[in-house]
């Protein structure tokens, strides 16, 4: 859809390189491969650089898709009606596409959420790190990962059930359109 031919192959590849590597590979290379260049990165950083740069690959990647299932017809009504790129977006596609992007957006955060587990891997004290140091101290795993598979739940269903929420609110006001 628009936008200059640099900034698609730019994209595309960003999209192909953070989907198509693991997200523990990119953790890796985000706090220990600054390190080969003397660069120092706390592990809360180079987590927060790491899960960034995925969790936008993949949400680019919803998002153009739900953009690109709008019908052409859309786009060429909007556009006999006068509107230039930026209206159609902010008047006909993307009220549209928002309505089918909500549930896979909101499955992926929720995805998202429970991969910072993979974070401990490079030393950042999340969830699942705390319940394992919490284990080695008390010696009642079954008791404190299901604690943190509890506070896990309590911090995803919330977001489930807002999609919900917001869903019905798409529905009704496009109803009402």
């Amino acid at each position: 859809i628009g936008g200059s031919r640099v900034a698609r192959l730019f994209a595309k590849g960003y999209i192909e390189l953070f989907q198509g590597t693991p997200l523990l590979m990119q953790l890796f290379l985000a706090f220990f491969g600054l390190g080969l260049f003397g660069i120092d990165v706390p592990p809360w950083l180079a987590a927060g650089v790491a899960l960034v740069l995925w969790t936008a690959a993949f949400l680019a990647e919803i998002w153009r898709g739900c953009v690109e299932s709008i019908a052409k017809g859309q786009w060429e009504a909007s556009s006999s009606l006068g509107m230039g790129y930026v209206q159609q977006m902010r008047w006909v596609i993307l009220p549209q596409a928002l309505k089918v992007a909500v549930p896979p957006t909101v499955g992926f955060s929720v995805q998202v959420v429970k991969g910072t587990a993979l974070t401990s891997i490079i030393g950042f004290v999340e969830l699942s790190k705390a319940g394992s140091v919490v284990t080695n101290a008390t010696f009642q795993p079954f008791i404190v990962y299901g604690l943190v598979a509890l506070i896990y739940f309590a911090l995803c269903w919330p977001l489930s059930k807002s999609s919900q929420m917001l869903e019905r609110k798409l529905n009704v006001a496009h109803r009402h359109h």
